[in-house]
């Protein structure tokens, strides 16, 4: 079998449909969708006003620099015209996407906001083969019970993000998963109704193919046949579910452009015409020396809030250079363009605030990942860290701050009754308990973030928080958190 039929990895849709495809009937698009238009200014919702209105989605990506390659000029009248459904894939390679991953999702939303329809495709079939394009070596194989596990995680980033994103009236996303036609296909259904439509010169002349074959490594045959199985997933979701546009990041063209020819191969002939689809690419998430936005040293910028904290993605973008901020905000925010040229223009400007225009950045990608939830616990945990700060402290802020702020760790029986003095000294937060003293009656020590002015002040029980945690700082910006463990 092409993916092995075992109930540990079966797609969990409901009603997933596990029989035996039907042979290829040519296209079933339905040509009576209705055009639901939508009024767009940068920030756009949808209407059900008349289709001349419905905004120019190419020429919105076109000018937020979301727009590398599209493979025929026709999708923008298509677009005008009326509603389309867009798919983005995206392969199951952890149990998480990263901020790489959210651009797809920023062009999905955004045809969805012009009043198009998004589909999200999960790789739960690509994802056991591995797309090779932009590698140099293969990808690791990942058991089939941790592809099933990044497969449902994902999923369900997927859907909040775009139900919880989605403005009144737009379509709402659809999340499909591959696994469900590749599942029950043979291996000789494969090569005969699908393979002998490719060409093997055609599919060599791939740079993601090119490329894997001048290296020492070489590429698999499975690797090699991934371009067939994503341009399958094509000419099945436009055959099946009326899907016509296929987007991704630059590196994904070859696959997208394979999707299109076996359209035109399979889905047309002599006697009937293939129905019109197109492929649309955006530039991959780059800073300004070319290095590709997601990574940090500590790893995967995830959108995971169980993987990294939204304090710890807000600051991540908080903290990007001033010859990124702006290109950013225009590819991954909603904000109008007009609004992002003054923020611009303010950073060249006498009297401007450092970091204004990042700290827009990142309030506005936060929300947009972890809601606005996510955005108050970041900007709660990033005040608890400031000079001076007099921020009310609780024990889930200060966990979210635990990685940017030194910690020690001490005793209940040393703390206990002590004098903040003496832990002071104990954490090396201070040289001496004289000195530790000398700053408390200087006025320079906090507490939890409030002022001690005690020299000889006892740490009480209700000082920690949940029982276990204190945030000690001499002066504004020496700041540990102590954990206290029994």
């Amino acid at each position: 079998m092409l993916v092995q039929q075992r109930a540990g990895f079966r797609s969990t849709r409901a009603g997933s449909d596990r029989r035996r495809p039907a042979p290829f009937q040519g296209s079933r698009i339905s040509r009576g969708h209705a055009c639901t238009a939508a009024e767009v200014t940068e920030a756009p919702t949808a209407s059900t006003s008349a289709p001349a209105d419905r905004p120019n989605v190419v020429s919105l990506l076109r000018s937020r620099g979301l727009l590398a390659e599209v493979t025929g000029e026709q999708l923008e009248a298509a677009a005008l015209a009326g509603r389309l459904s867009v798919y983005c894939g995206f392969d199951p390679t952890a149990d998480s996407l990263h901020l790489g991953n959210l651009l797809g999702i920023v062009v999905l939303s955004w045809f969805q906001r012009c009043g198009h329809e998004p589909v999200a495709l999960l790789g739960g079939a690509t994802g056991r083969v591995g797309d090779p394009s932009g590698r140099s070596t293969e990808r690791p194989v990942l058991s089939e019970e941790q592809i099933e596990r990044n497969v449902a995680a994902i999923g369900s980033c997927l859907r909040s993000l775009l139900q919880r994103n989605c403005p009144p009236g737009a379509p709402a996303v659809r999340v499909l998963n591959n696994l469900d036609w590749f599942g029950p296909m043979s291996f000789l259904t494969f090569l005969r109704e699908i393979g002998k439509f490719a060409r093997v010169g055609t599919m060599l002349a791939k740079d993601s193919v090119r490329t894997r074959m001048e290296s020492d490594q070489g590429i698999s045959f499975t690797e090699f046949t991934y371009q067939l199985l994503q341009g399958y997933d094509f000419v099945h979701l436009c055959r099946e579910e009326g899907v016509r546009v296929q987007i991704g990041g630059s590196d994904q063209w070859g696959n997208i452009t394979a999707g299109t020819d076996l359209i035109r191969r399979l889905l047309g002939g002599e006697d009937k015409e293939a129905p019109e689809c197109f492929g649309l690419t955006f530039p991959l998430l780059t800073d300004s020396e070319g290095r590709k936005f997601g990574k940090s040293v500590g790893g995967a910028i995830w959108l995971s809030a169980e993987k990294l904290s939204p304090y710890k993605f807000y600051q991540y973008l908080f903290q990007v250079t001033d010859a990124d901020v702006v290109k950013l905000l225009r590819m991954l925010t909603f904000l109008p363009l007009e609004e992002i040229a003054a923020l611009e223009a303010a950073m060249a400007a006498p009297g401007y605030v450092p970091n204004t225009a990042q700290r827009r950045l990142a309030e506005e990608v936060t929300r947009f990942v972890h809601g606005e939830e996510g955005l108050a616990q970041a900007l709660k945990a990033t005040e608890a860290l400031k000079p001076g700060a007099a921020t009310q402290l609780d024990a889930a802020t200060l966990e979210e701050v635990a990685g940017d702020a030194p910690s020690a760790t001490l005793s209940r029986g040393s703390v206990a009754g002590a004098t903040l003095a003496d832990v002071m000294a104990a954490v090396k937060l201070q040289p001496s308990k004289s000195a530790a003293r000398k700053l408390i009656k200087g006025g320079g020590v906090y507490l939890n973030n409030q002022k001690v002015t005690e020299e000889l002040y006892v740490v009480q029980p209700g000082d920690l928080i949940d029982g276990r945690l204190m945030l000690l700082a001499a002066g504004k910006k020496n700041k540990m958190l102590l954990r206290v463990v029994d």
